[in-house]
């Protein structure tokens, strides 16, 4: 490496991120706090290893555990080191489950896996248990199949075979029954020549556990060096993944922050990181505290948050961004005074100058929370996208196209054909279908081939047995193209031969809608060659990587928010028992990831940070008093509180004494700094013919009155009975 080369990738690196990129032989842990240029610091150490020929760019494995990162640090690295970003660069850069697929598409034969496996999502295991359940005679009713999801996945983390888990799962009869359908779950996978995501990571590690020493051989000698991003955030199989793979030489470079540890709930383990150096003897450790996101006050509010944790790593942010804004508490009557003040301030900063609509991002700890958000801001003209809502893959037109593919890719796919049997409608019953799928699997032909011979089925009437031998030719054709055609070509394909624009456009703007959808996913089909790797990409592609650079407010949970950052951050419903949540008062362990994750939500902030909570809230149709989040009261004298959502006494307003003009719209027009929402005397009595507004619903006539509950014929056409005591109800000005 020139001494050009070693100033390009030094340059502007800090002494800790110095030391980090530099120190290339051995386990390394960095701990890097939020906000402190951990990116940068694992590009910059790629970089320094290739242009000091330790090692190829295909000798190094680096997994990050999302798509875009990925894409990202590719991209950066190419720029760094002068070369073409393309997939052939760093071709062992991805997640754990890219990385997982890789290795099992080249050797998964060595455990009985087809080289062409299809990968199910989350619909489509949904889908599989619900279809087991029915099997075993095991009721929805009796036990939600999402839960059955849940505890698979669970045992699939931890690295449990079905008779494994069968033999720890005696707590409960939930967890007897999800034993029970996971072994024959697994067979299903099986016969559809299928995994899902847990089995990417379960089957990566049985290949290099079971098979022949060779197999682990091979790749312990491809990679010389292995980095691994989000350390605090992997598994047990991540983590078995990775110690497979290492050889004698021990390069292995993880990067992470036990801080911002929040995914236990699917099987992450943040202890991974906190036993690095008991599970790698001799490692070293560098820490990077410098953070180069947050004010000053930010940082302190977020330290004071995390210190109360008992099981965390030692460490001390600091900034030279010195000054700032105080953080901001607002203290809101009711949700919905909650929402309006938000708005309030974002509308004023953007009549201001001072910042965008996408500059401002809105974190909550569920996501019932979004809607009063939602309703508010659309009344108000605020802009916004909604992360965390149903993505593009999700929506009903895609997957049926992709379903559609993942048959003609995987003829043995019945998942998939289920969906699709019947889309667009051809007539086929639930009977006809079971009676089909019963006789197929006793035939010994996959799908495709059994629909193709559906006129020998004897126990199909002679309109179903027409019905899908002619799909079945149709997809049999399509399926001819696979080898050869682009995806794009085979979408058009199966647009044309079953006409599914015009099963779609129905001539309303849904349907304009959903064609635009299937557009898109043509476009997108385009950027790949074959119909394997797109169908991957699909599979694999997260909730996070839908994120947009549109102008318009953000709004997610707390969880999606990770990894990423605003210049104004509104946390908002910081309430004892929501957030914390209730159930995590039970659990010490469950309370320090609560922590944690407001830690999360704080670091997210540039400039601004604004901690709001409702004194009263509707939960489960009830009305809740609520008490300040312990957050909250861990940095109450570190704030500037707002509490004109009180009463002169101390208690709140009602919803019934909330009216629908908004200040918000003031705020809009005239650059008001105001907060104050409007309030009319306490109580509203109504009459029979008073017209009323609602906060939601909009104006109506009182149709009905007996006490406290009204019925209210509104102008969009519907009838609504409510309580005048809850109902966020004021008189309309005619």
């Amino acid at each position: 490496m020139t001494s050009a080369d070693e100033r390009r990738i030094l340059d502007g690196l800090n002494p800790e991120q110095r030391l980090a990129v530099e120190t290339t032989e051995g386990p390394l842990l960095i701990q890097a706090g939020a906000g402190s240029g951990k990116t940068k610091a694992l590009i910059h150490r790629i970089a320094y290893i290739i242009a000091s020929e330790l090692a190829q760019p295909a000798e190094i494995l680096a997994v990050t555990f999302t798509n875009k990162a990925a894409n990202e640090m590719r991209g950066r690295l190419a720029r760094l080191l002068g070369v073409a970003d393309n997939r052939s660069f760093m071709p062992w850069m991805g997640t754990f489950h890219s990385i997982a697929v890789r290795l099992l598409r080249r050797d998964g034969d060595q455990i009985n896996i087809a080289r062409n496996f299809v990968i199910f999502d989350e619909a489509d295991r949904l889908s599989l248990v619900k279809s087991v359940m029915k099997e075993l005679g095991v009721a929805e009713q009796q036990f939600s199949p999402r839960s059955i999801v849940g505890y698979i996945s669970k045992a699939k983390n931890a690295c449990l075979s079905p008779e494994q888990y069968r033999r720890q799962a005696t707590q409960s009869s939930l967890q007897q029954t999800a034993a029970e359908v996971y072994d024959r779950y697994e067979r299903r996978l099986r016969e559809n020549a299928a995994l899902d995501f847990d089995d990417l990571l379960l089957d990566a590690v049985q290949l290099l556990e079971k098979s022949s020493s060779e197999v682990r051989r091979k790749y312990q000698e491809q990679f010389h060096y292995i980095l691994i991003d989000e350390y605090q955030d992997t598994n047990k199989a991540q983590y078995r993944l990775v110690k497979l793979l290492l050889n004698d030489r021990r390069n292995i470079c993880v990067v992470g922050d036990d801080w911002q540890s929040i995914y236990s709930w699917r099987g992450a383990d943040y202890t991974n990181i906190l036993n690095f150096e008991r599970d790698f003897p001799g490692a070293k450790q560098i820490k990077l505290e410098q953070n180069y996101r947050s004010t000053e006050e930010i940082l302190e509010v977020a330290h004071r948050v995390i210190s109360k944790n008992t099981k965390r790593s030692d460490k001390k942010l600091w900034t030279d961004n010195r000054g700032g804004e105080p953080v901001e508490l607002i203290v809101a009557g009711n949700e919905f005074d909650e929402a309006e003040r938000v708005a309030n301030q974002i509308w004023a900063m953007v009549a201001g100058g001072s910042h965008r609509l996408r500059d401002c991002a809105v974190l909550y700890r569920t996501n019932t929370q979004s809607r009063v958000f939602e309703q508010m801001f659309t009344r108000n003209s605020l802009r916004y996208r909604l992360i965390g809502g149903q993505r593009f893959y999700d929506r009903a037109e895609i997957k049926d196209l992709i379903a559609y593919l993942k048959l003609i890719y995987q003829p043995s796919d019945t998942i998939s054909f289920r969906r699709i049997v019947n889309v667009p409608k051809r007539g086929l019953g639930e009977v006809s279908v079971t009676k089909f799928l019963a006789w197929q699997s006793g035939s010994g032909l996959n799908v495709l081939d059994a629909l193709v011979q559906a006129d020998d089925c004897a126990e199909l009437t002679p309109r179903a047995r027409k019905t899908l031998s002619q799909l079945g030719r149709a997809l049999s054709e399509i399926n001819k193209l696979a080898g050869t055609e682009s995806p794009d070509r085979i979408i058009k394909q199966i647009m044309r031969r079953f006409d599914y624009g015009g099963y779609l456009d129905d001539g309303t703007e849904r349907g304009e809608d959903r064609c635009r959808n299937v557009d898109e996913l043509i476009s997108m089909a385009k950027e790949y060659g074959d119909l394997a790797s797109f169908l991957e990409e699909v599979a694999l592609v997260s909730g996070a990587d839908a994120v947009n650079d549109d102008d318009a407010v953000t709004l997610m949970t707390l969880h999606a928010a990770k990894g990423l950052e605003y210049p104004v951050v509104f946390m908002v419903g910081m309430e004892d028992g929501l957030f914390p949540s209730a159930r995590s008062s039970l659990e010490p362990a469950a309370a320090e990831e609560e922590r944690r994750l407001c830690y999360v939500g704080m670091t997210r902030a540039q400039e601004k940070l604004v901690l709001s909570y409702a004194r009263r809230r509707m939960l489960r149709g009830e009305t809740h008093y609520s008490l300040p989040s312990p957050f909250v009261q861990d940095v109450s004298d570190m704030v500037s509180g707002d509490e004109s959502g009180m009463d002169e006494v101390g208690d709140y307003q009602g919803w019934a004494n909330y009216r629908r003009g908004s200040s918000v719209q003031h705020a809009a027009k005239h650059g008001s700094q105001t907060s104050e929402p409007h309030y009319e005397p306490d109580p509203v009595e109504l009459s029979l013919g008073d017209r009323v507004r609602h906060q939601i619903f909009g104006s109506g006539q009182v149709t009905s009155v007996d006490g406290q509950v009204v019925e209210v014929y509104f102008d969009d056409g519907k009838t609504r009975k409510l309580n005048v005591a809850f109902a966020p109800l004021s008189r309309a000005d005619d």
